[in-house]
């Protein structure tokens, strides 16, 4: 699990989280990191306005996995009174992101594909995203919505970018 709240824990400050993330070294195995920072990834993520906007909600994030939510309000109904196909797309987009920037290095969508298989038209969305290809640069991964009774919604995979900086940074406190 990548967010833990220090707060009462041995003199830590409470707007600290601490952070454990496995960087992979090729055939080499890999590393864990432990690092703290002064917000959590759910925090990072408040900042996506237009998610926010939209409604969706980031349950959970831990190494390669998120999972969030939308209610269905009228506003998010089209003309023929179901779920815009855009508003689940946002909240699959959403999941990704949080996966895919576990890591902790700043990772943009350059593809992303989308297949409804089901209306909904109220109700909460659950999308839940999870890292299929962990790659230091290249990583991929896929979000299937769901309705409250578990009912597939549509499936969502994306692959994404990583860019050389991180996602956040005590230079962002």
């Amino acid at each position: 699990m990548l967010d833990i709240p220090l707060g009462g824990l041995g003199g830590f400050p409470s707007h600290l989280s601490l952070f454990t993330y496995h960087i992979p070294l090729g055939g080499l195995g890999g590393i864990s990191v432990i690092t703290y920072f002064p917000m959590s990834l759910k925090d990072f993520f408040k900042n996506d306005r237009f998610a926010a906007m939209a409604g969706c909600e980031l349950l959970e994030v831990s190494d390669g996995y998120a999972r969030a939510r939308m209610l269905i309000t009228p506003d998010h109904l089209n003309g023929g009174g179901i779920c815009q196909g855009g508003a689940l797309f946002t909240l699959a987009d959403l999941a990704f992101a949080a996966a895919v920037n576990s890591h902790l290095v700043l990772t943009f969508s350059t593809s992303s594909n989308i297949t409804y298989v089901r209306s909904i038209a109220e109700g909460y969305v659950y999308a839940e995203a999870r890292e299929i290809v962990n790659h230091r640069r290249m990583p991929f991964a896929e979000v299937r919505l769901t309705d409250e009774e578990g009912h597939l919604l549509a499936i969502f995979t994306s692959s994404g970018y990583r860019k050389e900086n991180a996602v956040i940074s005590l230079e962002d406190s």
